[in-house]
């Protein structure tokens, strides 16, 4: 059994300044992160009557005019495969997305924005920007570019 089933009994946490500043650091970002994120679901759904999930289907979609398999998509995305078939399905009812067979693979197939999905997208993703231009607009470009290349040097594959 382990020894600090119950969290009341466990050790405290290190007394370090700098781990308290990352854990403070890390706390901050969630909460920024979660707030941005909660505020671009309730515009995407009263603006587009859509979802994050589906704007970010469209947006990988758009990145890649041949298409992508299934599997390619949900690498892109990092979710399951099973979380983006039931999106692309209902884009492909709204016709803003289609499927096309790979041949050679009866298996597989490759999904692409329609042109009305183009159209969509673009239509999204222009109010998506400014969306992010103002919830971020206390940030400089310089600070951003700065803050940009940190967050990379985390989430590098080496970083810990």
């Amino acid at each position: 059994m382990d020894q600090y089933a119950d969290l009341k009994d466990a050790p405290p946490l290190a007394q370090n300044g700098d781990a308290k500043e990352h854990l403070r650091l890390w706390l901050r970002l969630l909460k920024t992160s979660r707030r941005i994120e909660a505020v671009l679901r309730d515009r995407l759904r009263t603006e587009f009557d859509t979802t994050l999930p589906r704007f970010d289907v469209l947006a990988a979609l758009a990145r890649f005019e041949d298409g992508l398999k299934m599997s390619a998509l949900s690498e892109v995305l990092r979710v399951s495969n099973g979380n983006v078939t039931g999106i692309v399905d209902r884009l492909v009812e709204d016709g803003l997305v289609a499927r096309v067979k790979v041949p050679g693979d009866r298996r597989a197939s490759l999904v692409h924005l329609t042109d009305a999905g183009k159209t969509e997208f673009a239509r999204q993703a222009t109010a998506h920007e400014a969306w992010i231009a103002e919830l971020l607009g206390e940030i400089s470009p310089e600070d951003a570019a700065h803050l940009s290349a940190q967050l990379d040097a985390l989430s590098a594959p080496e970083a810990p």
